[in-house]
């Protein structure tokens, strides 16, 4: 009965434990690159995030690319977090696209019908290239 109750322990603490987003960033001719990491849930990291962002579009810089590769899951606070970061690059005339989401955050995209809003590319090379060509 020991051994079922420490189980049941270690099941409901992976079960609740926190999931967290983590993030790097990096400027490459005034295109800003965000890679994100693990769970997309709009929470403290998000907020860091917008912030960032209002310091590099005061920056100038007007472009972004986000890598959702490493995604592995997506709430209406992360979608509602690439919502706001499309909506203050596209308020200073320019874009955000979204770098190789993995398969179950393409589905998000299509459901929500946001794949109509955001340019999606496989790769850096190919934001890079998409976000050059924007006047």
């Amino acid at each position: 009965m020991i051994i079922k109750s420490r189980l049941f322990l270690f099941a409901a603490k992976l079960l609740f434990k926190k999931k967290t987003m983590n993030y790097t960033t990096e400027v490459l001719d005034n295109i800003l690159f965000i890679q994100l990491k693990g769970d997309l849930l709009g929470e403290q990291t998000g907020l860091e995030l917008i912030e960032l962002v209002n310091n590099k579009i005061n920056e100038a810089i007007v472009h972004c690319a986000v890598d959702l590769e490493e995604v592995r899951y997506m709430n209406s606070s992360g979608i509602g977090l690439l919502i706001t970061l499309l909506t203050k690059f596209r308020n200073k005339s320019g874009e955000v696209v979204l770098i190789n989401p993995s398969e179950q955050i393409k589905k998000l995209l299509i459901i929500t019908k946001l794949n109509a809003i955001f340019t999606i590319v496989n790769n850096k090379e190919e934001a890079f290239s998409k976000l050059k060509s924007v006047k």
